[in-house]
């Protein structure tokens, strides 16, 4: 999995979908409140509705500090541009 070469700050948050299933439980609590829609527009405005509130209210959250992941992938990068050194026993 290539979330496992990330830090471990990164992977605890990144390698669940805790949060794509609290979202899809949140959708499917509401959709039962209504039953049946009159149609597939109302089932969209729905959803998308509940998207918005959701969008809205990470704005306000830094869920993963992008600066630290931008200077840590840097310094893989140059770590694996930099050429290796060979030792020779002699």
């Amino acid at each position: 999995m290539a979330v496992m070469c990330l830090p471990e700050k990164y992977r605890k948050r990144l390698r669940s979908t805790n949060m794509q299933e609290r979202l899809n439980e949140e959708i499917r609590r509401r959709e039962r409140v209504i039953r049946v829609f009159p149609n597939d527009d109302s089932a969209v405005r729905l959803i998308g509705a509940l998207l918005a509130e959701k969008a809205e209210a990470w704005q306000e959250r830094v869920y993963l500090d992008m600066q630290e992941f931008r200077e840590w992938q840097a310094i893989q990068t140059e770590e694996q541009h930099t050429p290796a050194t060979l030792t020779i026993a002699s």
